[in-house]
């Protein structure tokens, strides 16, 4: 979830994880810790015809997601 400060325009201020609620300050434009954003717009052949999801993930919440994949991530 991203959470802006609006004065003259909109600037991140911090980043919540969706899953655990963790607060990742942004100075500058920057966050302090890396995080996974995802967005989606869903297709009409799916349940939310059109509907747009966006959550972020700590890397934490990202290593637990992934342990539960049946096929492993593709690592470089």
């Amino acid at each position: 979830m991203r959470w802006y400060r609006i004065q003259e325009g909109k600037e991140l201020e911090k980043i919540i994880c969706n899953k655990c609620g963790k607060i990742i300050l942004v100075n500058h434009g920057i966050a302090e810790a890396d995080v996974l954003s995802v967005e989606k717009r869903w297709n009409y052949f799916s349940q939310k015809d059109n509907d747009v999801h966006r959550f972020d993930l700590c890397e934490t919440c990202y290593d637990k997601l992934i342990e539960t994949f049946q096929i492993p991530i593709e690592q470089e």
